[in-house]
């Protein structure tokens, strides 16, 4: 009996199913929605351990083809990292490792029938790939991210670029790439706003991309655009509306970060409410114009819209579903939360867990040992989540950053190699937990290899 319904006039026909698309109506059936860090890492551990040993049956459903992980997709925007290197094939890590990867975008739910309800998939040229269609489950657990918040701000939909997904990092790369050569060919001098650069929001990804920006577009000049010149012509402005940048992390971080920034000629405005994005830059609340032709948002992130009326499951006022500390949805046991689309708030911390990668790839963990409880008939476990500390990357200019929890009630503030070394070791040890350690070591020495032959900001 095969799991998928078909919304269409096909309904009710009665197809041949595939080995791949049979459901074994006597396993217990796992949805996770969502491809990202935190739901990949889930159906690769549940594959392992259940899916493998015939004890659950796991699905996967992701609109995407490919994965790679969010956190430095900063360095596909400004090139210093090829998607193509380190994304990962849903089908080929669903074959590896016993879970089945369906191609598709969550739309609806219906709790009562429990099953989930996903829109048609298109193709590029517009073709149909897969129907609309649903698929039913035991337990489903969402972890569908979140994405940035422009706030409504005028003409922010129209003429900012957000880094949400690898697809608008690229597309981004494109345009500022194509921006460089254009001011090149042209037959006049290079206009005021041409080759700026105006990132909003100065969170880990705006503070990122702005260093990232700053050595990358100096490296693409350096190729042969000899009529750009990079002190008059480039110009890269940070806009945050706090006080300082980072304002999530220790204060001693922002300010070592901000004499970074200062020092490598990245313009930092703080205090600067954003109230209009146009085609020729922004305007500021205080009646300032910053002019650029090319605008990143990074201010502020939501839960995904569909959240909001999901079967009348609870959400916060950013769409993020309402979890007990289990990770249960607040009126439906049977169904989970992770990772950022998840609102969490636990006895030991006076607020919400922050949608942060540690936070995500802590609670990734998390359900496979619950999801298996709910098998046995035992109790769950409640999450504990345990702060770290934060790093923040400028690329090849410096890394800092405060740790937390070697010692009790104390932290400490690193910068340069070690906290390099550390940033790094977070992506590792994503690697890892979907590849094993086997494989990482060699991709890593691959990587390492081509590096010496390979330009080091993509060109393209």
């Amino acid at each position: 009996m095969s799991d998928e319904r078909s919304s269409g006039t096909h309904a009710n026909h009665r197809r041949n199913p595939t080995p791949q698309s049979v459901v074994d109506q006597s396993l217990h059936q796992i949805v996770v929605v969502g491809g990202g860090p935190v739901g990949l890492q889930l159906v690769t551990k549940l594959g392992d351990r259940l899916g493998r040993r015939k004890k659950a049956q796991v699905t996967l459903v992701e609109r995407s083809r490919t994965h790679i992980w969010k956190p430095p997709l900063h360095e596909v925007a400004a090139g210093s990292m090829d998607v193509g290197h380190h994304a990962v094939d849903y089908l080929a890590q669903a074959h590896q490792h016993h879970f089945r990867y369906r191609v598709g975008e969550m739309t609806n739910l219906d709790r009562d029938q429990q099953e989930v309800a996903l829109a048609a998939s298109i193709d590029n040229e517009g073709r149909e790939v897969t129907p609309p269609r649903s698929f039913r489950y035991d337990t489903l657990v969402i972890a569908v991210g979140s994405g940035s918040n422009n706030f409504g701000t005028p003409g922010a939909k129209e003429h900012a670029i957000a880094l949400d997904t690898p697809d608008q990092a690229v597309r981004f790369h494109q345009r500022m790439v194509d921006s460089l050569i254009r001011a090149h060919a042209q037959p006049g001098p290079v206009q005021p706003g041409q080759l700026h650069v105006a990132v909003i929001g100065a969170g880990a990804t705006g503070t990122e991309l702005a260093a990232e920006l700053h050595r990358a577009t100096r490296h693409v000049v350096a190729q042969g655009l000899d009529r750009v010149d990079p002190e008059r012509d480039l110009k890269i402005t940070l806009i945050e509306a706090a006080d300082r940048i980072l304002p999530a992390v220790p204060e001693r971080v922002s300010e070592s970060v901000m004499r970074l920034l200062s020092t490598i000629g990245v313009e930092v405005r703080t205090k600067a409410r954003v109230t209009e994005v146009s085609d020729k830059g922004v305007h500021l609340a205080d009646g300032s114009f910053i002019p650029s032709e090319l605008v990143v948002w990074a201010a502020g992130v939501k839960a995904p819209d569909f959240l909001r009326d999901l079967d009348r499951l609870e959400t916060s006022r950013n769409n993020q579903l309402l979890v007990t500390p289990t990770l249960q949805t607040m009126r439906d046991p049977n169904i989970f939360a992770i990772g950022d689309c998840a609102y969490l708030v636990t006895p030991d911390l006076p607020t919400p867990i922050q949608p942060r990668a540690q936070a995500a790839h802590q609670q990734a963990t998390h359900p496979v040992k619950q999801i298996q409880r709910r098998l046995e008939g035992k109790p769950l476990q409640s999450f504990r989540y345990r702060d770290f500390g934060s790093l923040v990357s400028l690329g090849e200019y410096s890394t800092v950053g405060n740790l937390m929890g070697f010692i009790r009630g104390k932290d400490f503030f690193i910068k340069g190699l070690v906290a390099r070394l550390m940033y790094q070791s977070l992506y590792t040890m994503h690697q890892r937990a979907l590849h094993g350690s086997t494989k990482v070591a060699l991709d890593t020495t691959a990587r390492m290899l081509t590096r010496c032959t390979e330009p080091r900001i993509k060109l393209h």
